[in-house]
């Protein structure tokens, strides 16, 4: 059963709150509250929602100083946010739109006009997005959009081609719960490897299943792979039981039902940057890509690799 989207409603009026929970409840969305700018990123971190409602004007961060702390964090940019503004507050919105507002409804507001306007920024987001309803990363089409935009600008550009090794065995082993858990980790682990090494722009995609892209510059390609190796390896004997854990493998039955041990989950990377070519188109990018992984799909262990003919780093 799918559950119901989730909207985050800050503001420091408690009856404007309860006026939007009754209206959205009823609805099918699931509300959560947060008193204030400062509140509402603590609660974000923890419990990312599908989309923001906050007003401009709040205590401790105003809704501008939110929306921009969102927009500047990579796990968090792609929320979509609703700003509450007051009737003639021009300024108010030409700087929540330089901060990345998606939509505005100014007070007071009519019932079928707020759940009109949370629908359409949620489908327009997701439209937008492609996002992968598992890890809520950009899909495929973004991640063309992306690709080809830095391309056309002529961007410093690498690409990180990352997805799990022996993933199979695991999902068939523990079961598609499981095996969701792990691909839910390893977007996590992508994630907190853009914020510790990345760019503030750099983009983290869901290409679907267990791939996945990390589009970087190629100054920190290097840092990126490296930190993404070495995080992976030491959490994920966490997503095995103990007594798998133990012994570093699971004993799998393969298609003609003969028992084989597989070793745990590794990842493998295949680094495509523009600092040793010329990259020119999508295509050219993938081709490489796909090349590589082949390539570092030989190793049992987690790795990453630039080119075939350098030995694995």
């Amino acid at each position: 059963m799918t559950s119901p989207p989730t909207v985050l409603v800050t503001d420091d009026d408690p009856d404007l709150r309860d006026i939007l929970r009754s209206v959205l409840e009823p609805n099918g969305f699931q509300v959560l509250e947060a008193s204030d700018g400062q509140a509402a990123i603590e609660l974000i971190r923890r419990q990312p929602p599908h989309l923001l409602i906050l007003d401009y004007n709040m205590p401790r961060m105003d809704g501008r100083q939110v929306c921009i702390a969102l927009k500047q964090d990579v796990l968090l940019r792609h929320i979509p946010i609703i700003m509450l503004t007051g009737r003639g507050e021009v300024d108010q919105k030409v700087e929540g739109m330089e901060a990345g507002v998606d939509d505005y409804l100014v007070k007071p507001f009519e019932p079928q006009e707020l759940l009109a306007r949370v629908r359409m920024v949620l489908r327009r987001t997701s439209q937008e997005l492609e996002a992968n309803p598992l890890t809520r990363l950009p899909g495929n089409v973004s991640i063309q959009r992306e690709l080809d935009t830095r391309l056309a600008n002529q961007q410093p550009l690498a690409v990180c081609y990352a997805d799990l090794d022996r993933f199979k065995a695991f999902n068939d082993h523990y079961g598609f719960s499981r095996g969701d858990d792990a691909i839910r980790y390893t977007a996590k682990v992508l994630l907190e490897a853009v914020r510790a090494c990345g760019n503030p722009d750099d983009f983290v995609g869901h290409i679907g299943g267990d791939d996945f892209v990390v589009i970087t510059t190629p100054d920190r390609a290097e840092a990126l792979c490296q930190w993404i190796v070495k995080e992976f390896d030491a959490a994920v004997p966490r997503l095995y039981d103990e007594a798998d854990r133990q012994r570093g493998a699971i004993t799998h039955t393969d298609r003609k039902g003969a028992p084989v041990t597989v070793g745990l989950l590794t990842i493998s990377i295949a680094l495509v940057s523009g600092a040793s070519q010329t990259l020119t188109h999508v295509g050219q990018i993938a081709r490489i890509g796909a090349e590589l992984k082949a390539y570092a799909k030989q190793s049992d262990k987690s790795l990453y690799v630039k080119e075939r003919r350098q030995s694995p780093t």
